[in-house]
């Protein structure tokens, strides 16, 4: 396997390899990670919920939502706090259900938040019919990736997309 890009790693700069310190994915859980999958949900989005995103610039949320913008997303920031900024071209969402309320389905929740807040922001991601929920690095939730798994949604866990997408070429 590549290493990711020294320019995806600039953009998430505590987000360096570490070792493992969870338990190993199940078989399926390893089926929803594979290149493969990755590659299809990144090939096929087009607009991305971006959960947890900062308008602080040294924010990983923030670096990999310019980095998503930048590469063709539309990405629409989520966070409570912002809500009602212009950034990127994309009013900050308070909510997921403001997001579909406002301005439709989603391809893909990007969730910036800790493991335990993650299954909530699944939940939400499942209840507004998105198509994929992607866990940041670090964010590990068995029991949320399940539920979305079971209601048809494609899962990806403890993986960045600004290390994906130049780790597959895309």
């Amino acid at each position: 396997m590549e290493p990711p890009s020294p320019f995806a790693l600039s953009l998430v700069p505590h987000l360096a390899p570490r070792p493992m310190a969870r338990a190993p994915f199940s078989c399926r859980e390893a089926e929803m990670q594979t290149d493969d999958t990755i590659r299809d949900i990144l090939s096929t989005t087009r607009t991305i919920a971006v959960v947890g995103w900062s308008p602080k610039p040294d924010r990983p949320s923030h670096g990999v939502a310019a980095f998503l913008a930048g590469k063709g997303y539309r990405v629409i920031p989520v966070n409570p706090g912002h809500a009602g900024m212009q950034v990127m071209g994309e009013t900050v969402r308070a909510s997921l259900a403001e997001v579909a309320t406002l301005d439709g389905r989603v391809d893909l929740v990007d969730i910036f938040r800790r493991s335990d807040e993650a299954g909530k922001v699944v939940d939400e991601a499942i209840a507004m019919g998105a198509g994929a929920v992607w866990m940041q690095l670090g964010v590990i939730d068995h029991a949320a990736a399940t539920r979305a798994t079971a209601a048809g949604l494609k899962v990806v866990m403890d993986r960045c997309p600004a290390i994906e997408i130049p780790r597959l070429g895309l």
